[in-house]
């Protein structure tokens, strides 16, 4: 069954990576991982998020590739060339459209559309070429089912974009949306963890009882991204499906906070425009330098940092190198290397580790009795990280972290696609709502809302609920409403989404209430005039939020594409 082949991409902000199942779909599904580094003497199950263009805007290669060719690269050939890193922050936090521009290492920029395109277009073509070498069998894309993994956090504009981005790579073809599944990443964390043994993920004895087979066990997961924080909360239910027990939170302090404060480190090291100088002119090597870093984040422990011979010589024609570590606390010179010491490593981390801190601490607060807090993601690998959050929630519950936290999100997205209602039912983020206009009531309405056609006399932005923030939302409930045109000869109808953490509203330009998207339903018959029915069904259990909407005279259900995108 074709159905049952399922390739899963956890597009990342520091690193990406696939995973796959090929298997009957009745069976117990393991992912395969493809693992990467080979060209650079490693072996990681995700690879560099970094993509290369020539100074055409041609794409030249991704990941370990990308990253090696631009830093061996002379400065003046890479200067040319536009290299992209950690981009995936770009869609964090803002309303987008499809005119965004990201500025590569150079400082000239691109469509970021173009960027995120080719990165997935080169993910898709290298599993299916993975996949095609393990069996020894050709596979076309329309044979499996897509999963892309996306934050928590993320505004539904950044997954539509993301849609539209794997559109233009041919992930989806016309006719066959369906067959690209989104999920958020700590929900596919979660679905993978559910099956780990509740006394502790790194244990060896698997006849522990699992997490899904203990109904009633109420955990959090914490997915520790580069970019973003990530966190959800799910109660296991009796069959092993999940509940979502607090809508999704997180923040944007994932492990580059921690990287952005090593690089000012370096700066307040390297002052009198040093740092600066260097960067400007060896981009590549400040990329080397901060890949060696993210080494040393894992360890809780004194860093040693090789310092670069270019960077040596730019200090040098200042002052003796010593001296620029005098009076630095936190760091030394010793013999060519950066001595960066374990205390200093930790202040790295403070703004981030109490982001995440302050995020449980308002959990726990709502009185959830939860039992475990689960770390998962690339980050969730530090030490001074796990060490933290567990000394911080002891009192309250057990820290876990499972073996190759990393791999977690690819492998449990898998399963997310192979079973959609393991996540049987989530919060709504928000309160969510359609405008429409209502006879006029002057017991009932606002005076400046008032206007009249010849139908007689509205009341126009009135904000009909459609699911208040916090409700509980099955992940294939949906919900019907009738909608009726305001003028007889009416042949379209226009439909306008909105959203607000407000729990009541009436009017749709109240404060904090913002509009999401929009659609347009014909009604061509327009025989009986306002006595037209439009059935409006929206699904807002699933990741991203779909619409249908049918006229009753015409009979034809239209899937309305809803765009959240600003024009």
């Amino acid at each position: 069954m074709s159905d049952s082949f399922i390739i899963a991409i956890d597009f990342g902000t520091t690193y990406s990576g696939y995973a796959f199942s090929i298997t009957d779909s009745e069976e117990e599904i393991d992912p395969r991982l493809k693992y990467w580094g080979e060209e650079v003497g490693l072996e990681t199950s995700k690879t560099p998020t970094c993509i290369l263009f020539d100074k055409d805007e041609q794409f030249v290669s991704f990941g370990y590739e990308a990253k090696e060719s631009y830093i061996l690269k002379k400065s003046e050939e890479a200067r040319k060339m536009l290299f992209f890193d950690c981009f995936k922050m770009s869609l964090y936090g803002k309303k987008l459209n499809m005119d965004l521009k990201i500025t590569a290492a150079n400082g000239k920029s691109m469509n970021a559309l173009k960027v995120f395109t080719e990165a997935l277009r080169f993910l898709k073509d290298d599993a299916l070429k993975t996949i095609s070498n393990m069996t020894g069998k050709k596979f076309i894309v329309s044979e499996f089912t897509w999963v892309l993994t996306v934050p928590a956090i993320w505004d539904p504009s950044a997954k539509q974009f993301m849609r539209e981005a794997a559109t233009e790579a041919g992930i989806v073809t016309k006719g066959a949306e369906h067959k690209l599944v989104m999920v958020l990443e700590p929900e596919a964390a979660s679905v993978f963890c559910k099956k780990l043994p509740a006394e502790g993920f790194i244990a060896e004895n698997r006849g522990e009882m699992k997490l899904s087979e203990s109904p009633g066990t109420r955990y959090i997961v914490v997915d520790c991204g580069g970019g973003t924080i990530d966190i959800t909360v799910h109660e296991v239910l009796e069959g092993g499906a999940l509940k979502e027990l607090h809508k999704a939170s997180g923040n944007n302090l994932g492990g580059q906070t921690v990287d952005r404060k090593f690089k000012e480190f370096l700066r307040e090291i390297f002052c009198d425009g040093v740092w600066d100088e260097y960067e400007r002119k060896y981009p590549s090597e400040v990329q080397k330098m901060m890949y060696d870093f993210t080494l040393f984040k894992k360890q809780d422990d004194d860093a040693d940092i090789d310092c670069p011979f270019n960077l040596g010589t730019i200090a040098q024609k200042k002052k003796d190198i010593e001296k620029f570590f005098e009076g630095v606390k936190g760091a030394s010179w010793d013999e060519g290397c950066i001595v960066i010491s374990k205390q200093k490593l930790s202040v790295f981390f403070a703004e981030s580790l109490k982001g995440i801190t302050d995020s449980l601490k308002g959990i726990f607060s709502k009185g959830l009795n939860i039992n475990y807090i689960l770390l998962v993601g690339g980050y969730a690998e530090s030490q001074i990280l796990q060490k933290h959050i567990t000394d911080e929630f002891i009192d309250n519950c057990k820290v876990l972290c499972p073996f190759r936290p990393q791999e977690v999100i690819m492998k449990g997205a898998v399963q997310f696609g192979r079973n959609p209602a393991v996540l049987a039912s989530r919060k709504s983020a928000f309160t969510y709502g359609v405008r429409v206009a209502e006879r006029f009531d002057v017991l009932k309405h606002r005076a400046d809302k008032k206007f009249t056609n010849e139908e007689g006399e509205w009341c126009n932005d009135i904000f009909m609920t459609l699911v208040k923030a916090d409700d509980d939302v099955g992940w294939d409930e949906i919900k019907t409403v009738i909608l009726y045109p305001i003028e007889s000869d009416q042949t379209v109808v226009n439909f306008t989404f909105y959203q607000t953490e407000r729990k009541h509203v009436t009017y749709v330009d109240e404060e904090g209430v913002e509009k999401i998207g929009s659609f347009n339903v014909e009604s061509p018959d327009t025989t009986l005039g306002l006595n037209r029915e439009i059935e409006l069904k929206i699904k807002f259990g699933s990741t991203e939020m779909t619409a249908t909407a049918t006229d009753k005279e015409t009979g034809s259900p239209q899937t309305v594409k809803l765009d959240f995108m600003t024009k």
